[in-house]
């Protein structure tokens, strides 16, 4: 069964930078079509920040669009979010999800100065 474990999150400034991470194990991302990172914000729903299909498609919603990248290592079974110009209504916990799968646990991003 494929677990997920997202590292990477922190306190940054407006305008900073982090790099999150989801280590795969359990499972060969080879052979996993969508990832997904997804974040959810206190007092609000669970939303989409990126996707990433085997076929090289990418999707990014409008507020992180230009500023996120995700991207996937099949040597390293890994799913990387690098996150550049990071806002304040950026903070939420940040999860790493196979398409119709598992979640990981999360990991809290703080974008404050």
């Amino acid at each position: 069964q494929v677990q997920l474990v997202e590292s990477g999150g922190g306190l940054v400034q407006p305008g900073g930078s982090l790099r999150l991470s989801c280590a795969v194990s359990g499972g060969s991302i080879f052979s996993i079509d969508i990832m997904g990172w997804y974040r959810q914000a206190p007092g609000k729903q669970r939303e989409q920040v990126a996707i990433n299909a085997s076929s090289g498609r990418l999707n990014y919603p409008d507020p992180v669009k230009g500023r996120f990248t995700i991207s996937r290592d099949n040597a390293k079974n890994a799913v990387y979010l690098q996150m550049d110009n990071l806002k304040p209504e950026d903070t939420a916990v940040y999860y790493c999800h196979q398409y119709m799968g598992p979640w990981g646990q999360g990991t809290q991003v703080s974008v404050s100065s």
